[in-house]
């Protein structure tokens, strides 16, 4: 492979000054894909029972998942049951599945279940079995994450105080695997016929955590034990993971390594913006994308590195959001998370795996106690008592996040097209970024499989401006041809990134390449099959098939011409219409739609009315019952477009009323519908009861050495307004969001004396989902605000930093308003 500038004819370059515009060198990026793409090695896993009672298979080798012997590429995310209210559980699972989510994964919380030794509690929010029930229900499969150590921001990981205080944690102390083997009995119990060998949906099996401890009863040999205890309590699965960065140490074949990436390090110490995180660069030589904060030191690379060629690429912590710790307050962007998805990919991840997907909320444990990870209880991280808001995808109260709507795209992608991006490898540029923080070479990469493949490229990089790619093209050698992509250089503007398919079979149909990202294929049978695609912010889209095709193909508002034995389409004006068809003699019609990036933000795939459609809606969607449920924040108004067309009219209700549902026409080749429910204006009054006082300094110490969480003692200082929100206003809503615009240190809100909601000010929107009060809103709420001292030495964003404007401290509630969540449900 070259890299090479190929440069315009001084002719040009005199022709371009004549006329008043700036020549420039035109840049070609090439890649050698050639090499034959060897067969994946058989993995040497010892996995659990693999084959469901009605015969479907899950399997692996080196190289990646099978489902019935076919490649398998799901997308997983984290959503932890008891940190929600089990009355939401069903609707948020299902949520998750329509954000293209194929495994929910979720940790056992030790402490969550036996605070006191003995009592196990697997009731209401802590019902594990129910939960694992409504996942499959939502048409999801699950994996377990058993700890017994977690993490997950919680006390000791998870460890109950009671064991913790009595012996040695996380070896093969004899007084704590006992224990263990109580847990992970009492585990087995809840999922006892849940299993896949059983035709339940747990497919897999976590064991501990961020573990690169070694020594006497320690290292590879304790989850060796760990697993032995799973098995011999019933939980026989397919897979057994652990997770693989930060030089974990683990026994070769038993498990499975599970990999991620963040972009930042909120478990961090510094209080200024951080270097350009690895996380934006493809990775060709290891698994492992930089710190991911676990809280013990390895002493040697980890099994995982020298385990990359005979295990899968498995993803489960790639960054969905990021926490909010005291002393580091990261705000990140949907394009910082969603960015990182063309690196994963690219870089040959096979399970795409995210921490966290959905917020939740903390549950307090006897006598109000907290069980939050903080200093005070020798964490190394100060963390908000309640809030795990953690800027998911899907907020503590099921509210749609923009970073969901920048992520589903590439999950549509990845349910239609995985199975042939899994078995690619990645073929490397020879000049490719040396260091993370080069933010000028082009960040690209190839996955391939003979002539057909997928090019990834990222031009984003967190707070950091990436140079404008000017006049590029790509050159992708492939073992039988060699492909320049596009006809036309085109700029690759900073902030941009997406996948390009080379050589993609739709239906027959061999589109050589496309300026456009997959999004969706819909299998009509005899009427057909439709290919979605998304175009690439700020680059003209361009599709190439085979120059034989050109009679065949049938472009609206574009051009067809014959170029370097292409048949090229050009000047495609992204809509919701069908931008090329192929009809081909005795074969069914091929209809390729292109969407804008806006429209396929909006662009959900579900089995409605029988059959598998496309919905466009500015609304959150999913699908429950077989009816469609939206739900809009603050706007009374619903539209949604559906392709192909329901066969009827559809009905509409809300709260069990009837709402007129009106047919809107077309759009495209969408039939569109809208409704529109009463509006309902929510008010919430507000009155400061208590001046802050001054706040005492922050202290430095904890086991970071850095800025410590006020001492409880410390709230005394703390302002604090009384919220008032009439409780009959809600009715007939599907929620109500308050919403507190506060600047100091720590906001918290209560009913009484019981807190029900806490955060540290960052810039970012604090939001409480009032359905879950109930009969708490029938006495006024109360939210103190803890003054923010001019000289906290702790990390804000730029934009969220406050102006003391001389002041030595601030504390204010600016505003607070009550935004209602309208709920409509249609059915076919």
């Amino acid at each position: 492979m070259s890299f090479s500038l190929r440069r315009h004819s001084g002719a040009a370059l005199i022709a371009g000054v004549l006329a008043g515009s700036t020549a420039s060198a035109d840049t070609m990026l090439s890649i050698d894909a050639s090499a034959a793409t060897p067969a994946p090695k058989a993995a040497s896993l010892r996995m659990g029972s693999s084959i469901a009672p009605n015969g479907d298979k899950l399997g692996a080798n080196a190289r990646y998942l099978t489902r019935n012997g076919a490649p398998w590429l799901p997308v997983a995310g984290e959503f932890h049951y008891s940190r929600t209210p089990a009355t939401q559980w069903e609707a948020e699972l299902r949520k998750m599945k329509a954000a293209g989510i194929d495994i929910v994964t979720s940790y056992v919380m030790w402490n969550h279940h036996e605070e006191v030794a003995g009592k196990f509690d697997w009731r209401g929010n802590r019902d594990l079995r129910r939960y694992v029930q409504l996942a499959r229900k939502a048409g999801l499969d699950v994996v377990v994450r058993v700890g017994p150590w977690a993490h997950a921001e919680v006390r000791y990981g998870g460890i109950p105080d009671w064991v913790v205080n009595a012996m040695p944690t996380r070896s093969s102390d004899p007084q704590y695997m006992a224990l263990v083997e109580k847990l992970y009995a009492q585990i087995g119990a809840q999922l006892k016929g849940q299993l896949w060998k059983d035709g339940g949906p747990v497919i897999g099996i976590q064991l501990e955590n961020e573990y690169n401890i070694d020594g006497p009863g320690k290292g590879a040999a304790h989850i060796a034990a760990l697993k032995q205890l799973a098995l011999k309590a019933g939980m026989d699965v397919p897979y057994y993971t652990v997770t693989g960065w930060d030089g974990t140490i683990y026994p070769g074949g038993e498990v499975t390594p599970v990999f991620g990436g963040y972009p930042d390090e909120p478990w961090g110490t510094s209080t200024a913006e951080l270097p350009p995180k690895e996380t934006y660069a493809f990775r060709f030589d290891t698994r492992v994308s930089g710190d991911l904060g676990a809280q013990t030191a390895a002493h040697a690379p980890g099994t995982a590195e020298t385990d990359k060629d005979v295990t899968p690429f498995l993803g489960a912590e790639y960054g969905a959001g990021l926490p909010f710790m005291y002393r580091r307050r990261t705000v990140v962007s949907a394009d910082d998370i969603a960015s990182m998805l063309p690196v994963q990919l690219g870089s040959g991840v096979n399970l795409m795996g995210y921490y966290m997907f959905h917020g939740g909320r903390n549950p307090t444990g006897l006598g109000g106690t907290s069980m939050e990870e903080s200093t005070l209880s020798g964490g190394y991280n100060d963390t908000t008592m309640i809030s795990y808001d953690f800027q998911a995808p899907l907020g503590p109260d099921g509210q749609q996040r923009k970073v969901l709507e920048k992520l589903r795209p590439f999950h549509l992608f990845l349910h239609d097209f995985g199975a042939r991006l899994a078995p690619m490898t990645v073929r490397k540029p020879d000049a490719s970024p040396a260091t993370p923080d080069d933010l000028k070479t082009p960040r690209f990469a190839v996955r391939s499989e003979g002539d057909r493949g997928f090019l990834f490229v990222n031009n984003h990089v967190r707070q950091y401006a990436m140079a404008q790619q000017q006049a590029t093209q790509f050159l992708v050698k492939l073992p039988g041809q060699t492909i320049t992509l596009p006809a036309t250089p085109v700029d690759i503007a900073d902030g941009a990134y997406f996948i390009w398919p080379l050589n993609l079979d739709l239906d027959g149909v061999n589109l050589a390449y496309a300026t456009a990202q997959p999004l969706a294929l819909l299998d009509q049978g005899k009427a057909g099959v439709v290919a979605v695609f998304c175009a690439s912010s700020g680059v003209p889209v361009e599709m190439a098939f085979d120059a034989a095709l050109a009679p065949q193909l049938h472009a609206s508002a574009a051009q067809v011409a014959v170029h370097g034995g292409r048949a090229l389409v050009s000047g495609v004006q992204p809509g919701a219409g069908a931008a090329v068809t192929v009809q081909r003699a005795g074969k069914r019609p091929l209809t390729i739609v292109v969407l804008t990036p806006e429209q396929s933000q909006q662009l959900s795939v579900a089995e409605l009315g029988g059959q598998r459609r496309l919905i466009l809606s500015g609304q959150q969607t999913y699908v429950a019952d077989g009816a469609l449920q939206m739900r809009s924040t603050g706007s009374n108004k619903f539209r949604f477009n559906v392709y192909p067309p329901l066969s009827g009219q559809p009905k509409a209700s809300t709260a069990g009323s009837h709402v007129a549902l009106r047919a809107a026409g077309n759009d495209g080749v969408f039939q569109t519908f809208e409704a529109e429910l009463p509006a309902r204006e929510l008010k919430a009054t507000v009155t400061q009861t208590r001046a802050a006082q001054e706040a005492a300094p922050i202290i430095i110490g904890g086991g970071a050495k850095s800025a410590v969480q006020p001492l409880p003692e410390n709230f005394k200082a703390a302002g604090a307004w009384q919220i008032n929100v009439p409780r009959e206003q809600l009715r007939g809503l599907d929620d109500a969001l308050l919403q507190i615009d506060f600047v100091g240190d720590i906001g918290r809100l209560y009913s009484g004396t019981r807190m029900l909601d806490d955060w540290y000010y960052s810039g970012y929107q604090w939001q409480f989902g009032l359905r879950q009060a109930g009969a708490l809103l029938d006495q006024p709420l109360t939210v103190s605000v803890l003054p923010l001292r001019a000289d906290a030495p702790i990390y804000l964003p730029k934009e969220a930093r406050p102006n003391f404007a001389g002041q030595a401290q601030m504390a204010a509630v600016r505003s607070v308003s009550v935004i209602p969540v309208y709920q409509l449900r249609v059915t076919p």
